[in-house]
């Protein structure tokens, strides 16, 4: 490639460290994309030959059916993807191969088809985001009214529907996918064309290869073009933030499965044994989503930290870039469909559920909202009116809804047998009507609008 300049070939370590072809042949179809575009421009420019450009579109269509085949010869001497395919160009078609390379460089070429690579991958993210918001809207459907314990610091706060807790997720994972979007959006512009670092003195249009390719506009600035990798980064950032969406709700599931709480089961195809213990039931599947976060968001700091020093323009520590975005993206496939295959087949024990939300004095801030609306108590000393209450239900051993009114009188003589109607969990979701809110028609109307802006 550049026998021009230098006398002897590589060594073999700079071989070694300087091939990239193992990691970057997964560029190939955005590569051949990339060709095709630039090669047709060429030709509608008249800077190259048109019989030239047929010549080269066609070895590109051999190259595509040889890949699509696995008969193309990926070979370490070409270093990547880019340098491959021209070498085989070069190989069928002969001299006209060697114009397809006016006016890039791979600076350009690389970053286009790597641009290309994300976007697709953007784009497939919302698509299987959407696959699992139906699956968790379904659930939450079918037990919008089936009660179960809220928590905070993992103890029992309030009771909640298992409709509204599940509807939580199907709200982050919609952020999620808006992250992609805007990620799309912003990454949609074209470096093609940039050359090197500072243009092209030939007369090419970089919006008839903007067009062809997909993209908005070219990208405004040579020198950025061929040196910015933030649609990487920001990728991973919504990537990083997804895996922890897809991490909280892997660790309520394995926690869910535990005796100890018996919340829900996961049938046996989603689940492995133990070696020794036959009686196990394990949720591998959920634990290895909640660990490849790590991998996520620590591809998301490899970048990042391979990043911030450049000096502008290109330089090949950008060599890097395609690995921790491969991983991270495979990571994150693998995730999502498998929290969608969890999510679609659990079997929710609501009535272990049921009896669990009203456990723990979860109506007592009910009981404080009772005392505030009907007997005009400030908020504060309803609070500790109910702190007393509960104090004197847990001595008791009894529940709030089984505490006698007279220990209730004894607290304020005000107290009504009224109160009993709101003590139960029942009522403390039914109660809950503020948009948003756990009541049941509040969760209905909330997955009837995600099914809408769904549809």
């Amino acid at each position: 490639m550049w026998g021009g300049r230098f006398s002897a070939k590589p060594a073999e370590i700079m071989q070694a460290i300087n091939v990239s072809i193992g990691v970057d042949q997964r560029l190939w179809a955005q590569d051949l994309a990339g060709s095709r575009a630039h090669c047709r421009m060429l030709a509608a420019k008249g800077i190259i030959e048109q019989a030239d450009a047929d010549a080269i579109l066609g070895g590109l269509d051999t190259i595509e059916g040889e890949i699509r085949s696995g008969a193309f010869p990926f070979r370490d001497q070409f270093e990547d993807i880019h340098m491959n395919v021209e070498a085989r160009l070069n190989e069928l078609i002969g001299e006209p191969s060697g114009r397809l390379h006016t006016a890039r460089s791979r600076n350009d070429q690389v970053t286009t088809d790597f641009r290309l690579w994300v976007r697709d991958a953007c784009d497939r993210q919302i698509v299987q985001l959407q696959g699992l918001q139906r699956a968790l809207l379904a659930r939450a459907e079918q037990h919008a009214g089936d009660l179960m314990p809220g928590f905070t610091h993992l103890q029992t706060a309030q009771p909640v529907t298992l409709g509204h807790h599940l509807m939580a997720y199907v709200e982050m994972f919609g952020r999620d996918a808006g992250r992609f979007a805007d990620a799309r959006a912003r990454m949609n512009e074209n470096p093609l064309g940039a050359a090197a670092l500072a243009g092209s003195p030939f007369p090419i249009d970089r919006h008839m290869t903007a067009k062809e390719l997909g993209f908005d506009r070219p990208m405004g600035n040579s020198l950025d073009a061929v040196s910015d990798r933030d649609f990487a980064l920001e990728s991973l950032a919504a990537s990083s933030i997804c895996a922890g969406h897809l991490s909280r709700l892997a660790e309520e599931i394995v926690v869910w499965m535990t005796p100890m709480f018996g919340f829900v089961t996961l049938p046996d195809d989603l689940t492995t044994g133990s070696s020794i213990m036959p009686q196990k039931r394990n949720p591998d599947a959920a634990e290895l989503v909640r660990a490849k976060t790590g991998r996520i968001m620590g591809s998301f700091v490899a970048l990042s930290t391979v990043m911030k020093g450049l000096p502008l323009a290109y330089s090949k520590d950008m060599q890097e870039d395609k690995p921790p975005v491969f991983e991270a993206f495979d990571a994150l496939d693998l995730a999502l469909g498998a929290m969608t295959a969890m999510v679609a087949a659990l079997q929710p024990n609501t009535q272990r559920m049921a009896a669990a939300a009203g456990a723990g004095f979860s109506t007592a801030t009910d009981l404080a909202d009772w005392l505030v609306r009907e007997l005009n108590l400030p908020f504060r000393k309803a609070h500790h009116v109910t702190g007393a209450a509960v104090k004197k239900a847990e001595a008791l051993g009894v529940d709030l809804s089984q505490l006698p009114l007279a220990e209730l009188q004894a607290l304020d003589a005000r107290v009504t047998e009224a109160v009993y109607k709101v003590l139960t969990p029942e009522a403390s979701c039914a109660s809950r009507q503020s948009f948003g809110g756990t009541a049941p028609d509040q969760v209905r109307a909330r997955i009837a609008d995600w099914k809408t802006r769904l549809a």
